[in-house]
């Protein structure tokens, strides 16, 4: 055998043996979807967080989960449910957490390793130690080697690209499913950090709230999940807007099923309460800011992100109030995700992001 058929068959070897380590991911666990960055190649997963789970022997066992088992919401028969183990950002429901962790990290992780990767999760920085402990415990026992946390408004401030370690204020509001994060960050870390209990869901029992109050008709939560996507507003449309969507639902009057047009003025109405509430979290971190890092922050701005800083006119509705400069980050549905990815690519120049919790 020549020299370079040996060289090459030593390449093989320790390829393949190198392709048998698990690599290690980012995890961003949101109250609505949980996103899924492995180390090199990018975000690999994204699943809505839900767990559908089956009565069997007088307890339930989860069989489905992420996009199968969000397509049951509402829709399932006496001996199946499907369930959000997270609420406002934290863990619910601790077992049917553990199982759909371990479910996406299989799934991120496909092929046969022979070792448990190192995981970095996100925690809403509102979150209790307690709480903060149920996460990384759950991510233990999901088949992690050694898991690391990290701060959502941190993460999220990272994947929009803010100068965090530099010494200037960046503001990010992270608007979840479950939470608004407020921080202002500056030199590597959060000099003043705010959780709110607002977010995507909360907008959206607010718009099945106002409809079965309105209109005695009732609606899933899928249904408002899609009445906020297609014609949601922070702000009060014109008189000449007349854009609306038929809705469906069940007549609370006479139990039949029924259709009706929403408009967008309606929608509107429907969210001012939660609106407010993201407003006041912005106030109260910008009253609560150092004077240099609010100058800092009258120069560059509020930076949104998260599915909800999607809101249209979320941003103009902020900047009227605050009289700040206000843009969406570009991918504002993946900035968590994308953070904690770039903290895991690089952990020595990020490890003062990274904690542990006792």
């Amino acid at each position: 055998m020549s020299l370079f058929q040996k060289s090459t068959r030593k390449f093989c070897h320790l390829f393949t043996f190198k392709g048998l380590f698990a690599s290690d991911i980012a995890i961003d666990l949101g109250t609505a979807n949980t996103l899924v960055y492995q180390k090199n190649q990018g975000i690999v997963l994204d699943e809505p967080s839900v767990v559908a789970r089956i009565k069997e022997k007088g307890s339930y066992v989860p069989y489905a989960f992420g996009k199968k088992a969000k397509m049951m919401l509402g829709k399932t028969p006496g001996e199946i449910e499907a369930i959000r183990p997270l609420k406002d950002g934290v863990i619910a429901d601790f077992k049917s957490a553990e199982e759909m962790l371990k479910y996406f990290i299989r799934s991120a992780n496909t092929k046969l390793t022979v070792n448990k990767p190192n995981i970095i999760i996100c925690v809403p920085s509102g979150s209790t130690p307690v709480e903060r402990r149920a996460i990384q415990d759950a991510a233990e026992s999901a088949g992690a080697n050694e898991v690391f946390l990290i701060e959502e408004p941190m993460a999220a401030a990272i994947g929009a690209g803010l100068p965090v370690t530099e010494p200037e204020g960046s503001m990010v509001v992270d608007i979840g499913g479950g939470t608004t994060e407020v921080a202002i960050i500056s030199l590597g870390g959060i000099v003043y950090s705010r959780s709110a209990r607002v977010g995507g869901d909360i907008m959206d029992e607010a718009i099945k709230s106002y409809i079965r109050e309105n209109h005695k008709l009732l609606i899933g939560e899928t249904t408002a999940e899609k009445i906020k996507k297609s014609i949601g507003s922070a702000s009060l449309p014109g008189e000449s807007n007349k854009e609306g969507m038929m809705v469906k639902g069940r007549d609370l009057v006479s139990g039949m099923p029924k259709e009706m047009l929403l408009s967008e003025h309606q929608v509107a109405e429907s969210l001012i309460e939660p609106v407010h509430q993201i407003i006041s979290a912005i106030k109260t971190a910008l009253e609560s800011t150092p004077p240099e890092l609010s100058s800092d922050i009258v120069d560059k701005g509020i930076v949104l992100s998260g599915g909800g800083g999607l809101l249209r006119n979320l941003g103009k509705v902020i900047s009227e109030t605050t009289k700040l400069s206000v843009r969406v980050a570009d991918d504002p549905l993946c900035c968590v995700a994308l953070g904690s990815g770039k903290v895991l690519e690089n952990m020595d120049y990020f490890s003062h992001v990274l904690f542990k919790q006792d």
